[in-house]
């Protein structure tokens, strides 16, 4: 694919480079136009750039990440995500829409990547220091699974990150059957540490109420006060506007967080009836 005008020189020279010392950690972003709460939000503006424009700028800056790729789904709606990526020379991989973890599956086989971190594109502001952080503790503890949010979160919501081996994606793969396992792609890694060798990277303080992504209109209200006041968008600075502005942390605090990955539990619960 064309490179276009997005900056991705240095990331296949650190490509390059990780190939020759036989390590490398592929980014799959994964994206979608049908959002229940807050339809197309992938592609909202957002500081001159859409929201997964910047979610793959930001992830492209981590020093870990080897190549980055966009995983959408096959169905219509996305094909604009398609195109978007087309157009900036992003690589990007189509598949399942209802089975998020056939899609990473698929995306993971296609791009040859053995070392996945995985990211959504609902967090335009997430650090690249941070997902830095749980690709050093994944690549230098021979981890299965390394992760800032579950099973606990001491991170800002919206600074989610998860790297995983491609064994353990597989192992996932082969033998997930839950609804909750077939959508939240590492959920069965995280509740199976009998068969992984899993590790949680907790923040020095814990920043979990601080919410920065986006579901909601009201998420994207806060967003656009952020990223047009804070001149540089690291964790520390972000968190310090909002202490100093706690009118802006407000404007969504009262959402749930993970609250899809509760609704997928509810689902769970109708399968193993009709399993009965």
């Amino acid at each position: 694919m064309s490179t276009g005008t997005y900056p991705f020189a240095l990331a296949m020279e650190r490509s390059e480079r990780w190939k020759l010392n036989n390590f490398m950690i592929t980014a799959i972003i994964q994206a979608r136009m049908q959002s229940t709460r807050l339809p197309n939000k992938v592609l909202l503006p957002l500081g001159g750039k859409t929201i997964l424009e910047n979610v793959v700028g930001r992830v492209n800056q981590a020093k870990e990440i080897g190549q980055v790729i966009v995983a959408t789904s096959s169905e219509t709606p996305d094909d604009a995500i398609a195109k978007l990526c087309e157009e900036k020379g992003i690589q990007y991989f189509r598949g399942s829409h209802e089975d998020v973890l056939d899609r990473f599956y698929q995306a993971a086989k296609k791009f040859k990547a053995e070392n996945i971190c995985r990211v959504t594109a609902d967090c335009p502001l997430i650090d690249p220091a941070v997902i830095d952080e749980a690709a050093k503790q994944y690549r230098e503890g021979g981890y299965d699974y390394v992760s800032n949010s579950h099973p606990i979160a001491t991170y800002p919501d919206g600074f989610d990150t998860w790297v995983f081996s491609f064994a353990a994606l597989e192992k996932s793969w082969q033998e997930a059957k839950l609804p909750s396992e077939r959508e939240h792609v590492t959920s069965y890694i995280w509740n199976h540490p009998e068969k992984f060798k899993n590790f949680n990277v907790k923040n020095n303080v814990d920043l979990s109420d601080y919410r920065l992504t986006i579901d909601e209109e009201r998420d994207y209200e806060a967003l656009k006060i952020i990223v047009g006041q804070v001149k540089d968008l690291t964790m520390e600075n972000i968190v310090k506007f909002l202490d100093e502005h706690k009118e802006v942390k407000k404007i969504n605090a009262p959402i749930e967080r993970d609250e899809g990955y509760r609704k997928s539990l509810e689902q769970d619960k109708k399968f193993k009836e009709n399993e009965k």
